[in-house]
């Protein structure tokens, strides 16, 4: 066999070209929709991301594409009066809140999966209805309370303090995952000597680490995003205020600089969609067993 002959493009028959095109076809018939959904998620960051990356006078004009890839925004928005105040606040916020929604859920949502008394189905009602009700209902009297009775208006810790006393839908995804979890592990580790605290500690949590993971995300993301909450405690104090709320005024101040906007937008965006990308199997996993059992 010759040279020639090895390196020579196979040709298809007329019946395998139908073939392949009826498959190609069928591919794009089936995923249609999914493709038209990912197309209109992932379009808008990536207008973002490149009106951030654009001169001012290129910003928002028919020409989507940059004509010069102008990184320096991103580090002029960065070195912005109070920017990275903003970025501290929201890390204090989200970081802290999270961790005292998880150490306060926890043991209530245990008690409500694994203990039994008169009244447990009552408890869990009453949780689930606070879900129900809007927080602008109680915003009022809430306010009134954190601003004249302990006087803390200008600063976070009107929207932190409360998530200590647990937060109702984290109460009730993990208490949805713990019924997963079989009885028997927790029988056998008190038949080894441990108490009800070791048990959780020990075989409980390591199982419900899916589930720990969603409720941290969701009440990460939900913490970084909040606008109306330092809207209503921390507006007075720039010193107070978080990236969402930040971001609105940096639009004011930069009304016609469209780029630094968008440079300032991808700044908050990139690190709750980073860390969603690095913990998407446990956040799914976890709101998946969730529902396996009521």
């Amino acid at each position: 066999m010759t040279a020639t002959a090895i390196s020579s493009p196979v040709t298809l028959t007329p019946a395998a070209r139908t073939a392949r095109r009826t498959r190609f076809l069928h591919w794009v018939g089936v995923h249609s929709l999914a493709i038209a959904a990912a197309l209109f998620f992932v379009l808008p960051f990536v207008f973002i991301f490149l009106t951030a990356l654009m001169s001012d006078q290129q910003a928002l004009t028919r020409d989507l594409w940059p004509d010069s890839w102008h990184w320096e925004n991103l580090r002029t928005v960065w070195e912005t009066p109070g920017f990275l105040t903003w970025w501290k606040n929201t890390l204090l916020y989200a970081g802290l809140g999270t961790a005292l929604t998880l150490l306060s859920s926890i043991p209530v949502a245990y008690a409500l999966a694994r203990f039994k008394f008169r009244g447990r189905n009552v408890v869990l009602m009453l949780v689930i209805a606070t879900m129900m009700l809007p927080p602008q209902v109680v915003i009022v009297p809430m306010y009134l309370f954190w601003a004249k009775q302990l006087h803390l208006s200008g600063t976070l810790w009107p929207l932190i303090i409360p998530m200590a006393f647990t937060d109702a839908f984290s109460v009730f995804l993990l208490r949805q995952f713990l019924l997963t979890i079989p009885k028997d592990y927790v029988d056998a580790a008190k038949v080894d000597g441990c108490g009800e605290f070791k048990a959780l500690v020990r075989i409980v949590l390591p199982m419900a680490k899916p589930a720990i993971a969603a409720v941290a995300l969701f009440q990460f993301f939900y913490c970084w995003n909040d606008y109306f909450g330092p809207q209503i405690y921390a507006s007075e104090n720039p010193a107070a205020w978080t990236l969402s709320y930040g971001l609105e005024s940096f639009k004011g101040a930069h009304h016609t600089n469209w780029n630094l906007t968008m440079a300032a937008t991808l700044l908050v965006m990139a690190p709750v969609i980073i860390l969603f990308f690095f913990a998407q199997k446990a956040f799914i996993e976890g709101v998946t067993l969730t529902g396996v059992k009521g």
